[in-house]
């Protein structure tokens, strides 16, 4: 059995690194394929340094710059990180390691690992290497300087043949057949390689025998009767066993580490993570133990799940499940059918710790963040260390099962081509006062400011008020019946008439500053058909009603914001399953059932939604605002183009999450560039460049219980620069007003509701019935009151960011504004005294307006 198996195409790059040992990084972009078998990494001359530390004997000093010096160990391939502000050490992998008192096995060996890789075989089934157990200790790693730091490359696995590339047991037949083609010295090999099961007849391959000359007269007996890949399967058919050749089983993979003013970057590039294609690599995990704080160490670890969460050190809640979370969450075209999730959405690609002592380290994923997943945990577990760290998915992988005879059989399906990122991280060192979560999110605040990934702080506004944020539903569709025969029609809920009295009341209760969004407008009703043309619904008021309404909205200062989906198609008619949805790994459409809320499943009696493919929504988009321009409005509402991220693993038109996240972004520019304002649910840190408002942003976290606080780290970040209000108030799950209104002012939100001028009634036995609560009467004072209130607050704080966020005492937190306003809020049922004020129970103190 041959042990060559060849790799995708490597860049000449490669070529001159690894065959040619150049110490050159240089590119030439080449299409030789490169037999992994043929390369050795090692290194070949000692690391120069250029500068010590007393406190790390080990380590030479490679880069340094105003703020940080980059140390690395020779024989390990560590780092650390001086801040020379503080004279704190980062670490790689924490340097007591070796006492650590849990950690056991690999899980010891991962302390010392920067990189660990997990890879599938043939069957679908995951193995694991890192890069001290498979790469240092066997000294196949080599580390070479670059500008302002340094780059290792290091080669997993060793191409000699081994036991495992035997097939791990034969008929009597087939072993009868080999020795019958065998020399004596074969027949022996053979004999001794296998031993025969007297219970089933069957020859098992015996492992303890098979070392260094038996192992190779076993593998030569192999060759010389020509058995081959073919005949592998076919006896696996045939016996019921499954196995993969450990031929094949070496990987490179580089990491380049740069210091960057107060920043360390590693990067990952995809196209050094080499793999023959029978053992696709599936996922990286980087640094899982940068900066690890011990057992003896205070502090947080700050986790981007919804608005924010830290999970405190040394909790001791080893009996719940680690923290992991996809950023940007889940793409629909990996979903399983009936798979139904509840909990918030990691809009922000960033992670940290904040030490007690004075020192914090954030982490922010700067390329390869919608493939990326942020996990945590805390010492005690697998080892005496809490930690924070990125993984990120190389290839993905989904299952297909066949059925034939009575049995069923699951074979993997993978991703044709890697991920079209490289793989990059950020990690920021603070001290003193910035040492906070307040200063990461302050921090994270100017890095977007200064990539121009976050609109400028708004400094002018027309308004006394702060918004009150209104979503109108205009039509549905509900089943009607005509002579027994079942058909959809329109069921209005809101014209464009009624919206207008609906917003002369709100007027006549004070309710201002109104920015409201109004879905089920046109194609047919909230599940509009794909919005590559736009026809206003007649039933709401058509394409007059339409333009009156928006004549209205301009003449009372209302900010209009009609809304579309792009990436969601609820209605076949006009779109092309076929052609047009997106392609999960099995090969079939992407389809998303609604969600079934007194079971918590998805319902595949009801219509589904399709995924439409990436590769159309730029096309779309511009078709889309080549009629809705012709209305004139201002604004526009996404439903979903800010909120969610999809791939199309369509054969040979592979668009994998990254290339999707482009196409989100140049969607958003093709709007931004008409000068429509854009208003969007969710609001992943993608799209803020583009969005005046956000509905639907994160409020709270998803109460998994290893975390033990829930901050406003996403609401520091964008106020100021982009009004925002959580989910409406009426079909949240709010307790009591008491509640809303004091979250509204601790994260600086605003009030939402979502209405329908029309009975309740109306929704029932339908699919919209999710809807429960929407006649605006039932709610219209309820409303004025609440916005009255978090209004008489907030009005002093218009556009300013939140630069200080704290917790006072349970349940009790104090947010300032910009320019000094604070607010302390008491969600405890007693009073408390904060610096000599009382706070009532459930209820707030202002402090610094008149300051």
């Amino acid at each position: 059995m041959t042990n060559a198996t060849f790799v995708r195409i490597l860049s000449c790059f490669f070529v001159i690194t690894f065959l040619s040992a150049c110490s050159e990084n240089t590119s030439t972009g080449g299409d030789d394929e490169i037999d992994l078998s043929e390369i050795t990494v090692s290194q070949e001359a000692p690391l120069l340094g250029s500068f010590e530390d007393e406190r790390l004997e080990k380590m030479k000093g490679i880069a340094e710059n105003e703020h940080l010096q980059l140390f690395v160990e020779e024989e390990t391939a560590s780092l650390a990180i001086v801040n020379k502000a503080s004279g704190e050490i980062w670490y790689s992998n924490p340097p007591e390691r070796e006492q650590d008192p849990i950690a056991s096995g690999v899980n010891a060996d991962l302390l010392s690992s920067q990189l660990q890789m997990q890879f599938l075989n043939q069957f679908g089934q995951a193995s694991t290497i890192n890069t001290f157990s498979d790469s240092i200790t066997h000294e196949q790693f080599r580390i070479e300087e670059i500008p302002d730091g340094v780059r290792v490359l290091y080669q997993f696995g060793q191409a000699e043949q081994s036991a495992g590339d035997l097939p791990v047991m034969l008929s009597e037949e087939r072993f009868q057949e080999f020795t019958g083609l065998l020399d004596s010295t074969g027949e022996r090999a053979l004999i001794i390689a296998y031993t025969q099961n007297k219970d089933t007849g069957m020859y098992e391959r015996n492992d303890s025998a098979l070392n260094g000359l038996q192992l190779q007269r076993a593998i030569e007996a192999f060759e010389q009767t020509g058995y081959s890949e073919e005949d592998l399967e076919q006896d696996m058919a045939e016996l019921g066993f499954s196995q993969d050749s450990e031929a094949g089983r070496v990987f490179l993979a580089a990491v380049e580490y740069t210091l960057d003013e107060n920043s360390l970057v590693v990067r990952v590039p995809v196209e050094d993570i080499q793999f023959a294609d029978n053992f696709p690599v599936h996922q990286i995990a980087l640094m899982r133990f940068m900066g690890a704080a011990d057992e003896e160490e205070e502090g947080s670890i700050f986790v981007p799940d919804g608005s924010g969460a830290l999970i405190h050190f040394n909790n001791g809640k080893i009996k719940y499940p680690s923290y992991q979370q996809s950023v940007y969450g889940t793409d629909l075209s990996t979903v399983l059918t009936a798979e139904t999730r509840t909990e918030e959405t990691v809009r922000l690609p960033v992670f940290g710790l904040v030490k007690d002592e004075g020192d914090a380290m954030l982490g922010i994923i700067e390329e390869g963040a919608s493939v990326a997943r942020v996990n945590a945990d805390v010492s005690g577990r697998l080892n005496s260390y809490n930690s924070v760290y990125p993984t990120f998915t190389v290839v993905s992988k989904d299952d297909v099962s066949l059925q034939a005879d009575q049995q069923e059989r699951t074979i993997p399906r993978f991703q044709e081509e890697a991920m079209k990122s490289d793989f990059v991280v950020r990690y920021v060192f603070l001290d003193g006062d910035e040492a906070t979560y307040t200063g990461m999110a302050s921090y994270y605040r100017q890095y977007l400011i200064e990539n121009e990934a976050l609109p400028e702080q708004i400094t002018t506004y027309d308004k006394e008020d702060v918004p009150f944020f209104l979503q109108l539903v205009g039509s549905i569709t509900k089943q009607q019946h005509f002579a027994g025969v079942p058909y959809q029609s329109l069921e209005p809920l809101t014209t464009f008439e009624q919206a207008e009295t609906i917003i002369d009341e709100m007027k006549m209760k004070q309710i201002n500053n109104i920015q409201l969004n109004y879905t089920g407008w046109f194609n047919k009703g909230v599940h509009h058909k794909v919005a590559d043309s736009i026809n206003v619904d007649r039933a709401i008021g058509g394409k007059k009603g339409l333009q009156d309404f928006i004549d209205y909205t301009d003449e009372q200062g209302v900010d209009l914001f009609p809304e579309v989906s792009m990436l969601n198609v609820h209605s076949s008619s006009g779109f092309s399953t076929r052609s047009e949805a997106s392609r999960t790994l099995t090969s079939v459409a992407a389809t998303v059932y609604p969600v079934n809320l007194a079971l918590s499943t998805r319902d595949q009696t009801m219509e589904p939604s399709y995924v439409m493919s990436p590769r159309l929504v730029e096309e779309y988009t511009t078709s889309m605002l080549k009629d809705f321009s012709k209305h004139h409005s201002s604004g526009i509402g996404l439903k979903d183009l800010a909120d969610l991220l999809n791939s199309d693993f369509r054969r040979n038109e592979q668009i994998d999450r990254t290339e999707s996240e482009d196409i989100s972004k140049r969607a958003l520019g093709l709007i931004h560039d008409e000068g429509i304002k854009m208003m969007a649910s969710g609001g992943n840190s993608y799209a803020f460049p583009y969005l005046t408002n956000i509905i639907d942003a994160p409020m709270s976290n998803s109460g998994f219980k290893l975390q033990d606080e829930s901050i406003p780290f996403y609401q520091m970040v964008i106020r100021g620069h982009i009004d925002y209000s959580g989910k409406p108030y009426n079909l949240s799950t709010n307790l009591s007003d008491k509640e809303y209104v004091l979250k509204s002012l601790e994260y600086g939100a605003n009030v939402h509701f979502m209405w329908a001028y029309e009975s309740n009634e109306l929704l029932k036995d339908t699919e919209f019935n999710y809807l429960y609560a929407l006649q605006y009467n039932q709610w219209l004072n309820h409303a004025s009151d609440l916005y009255q209130e978090v209004n008489e607050v907030l009005k002093h704080v218009i556009n300013q960011p939140i630069i200080s966020h704290r917790k006072m005492d349970d349940g009790v937190y104090e947010t300032t504004y910009e320019k000094g306003i604070s607010i302390i809020v008491n969600y405890t049922n007693q009073s408390v005294t904060i610096d000599g004020n009382t706070v009532e129970a459930e209820s707030y103190y202002v402090g610094g307006v008149n300051g």
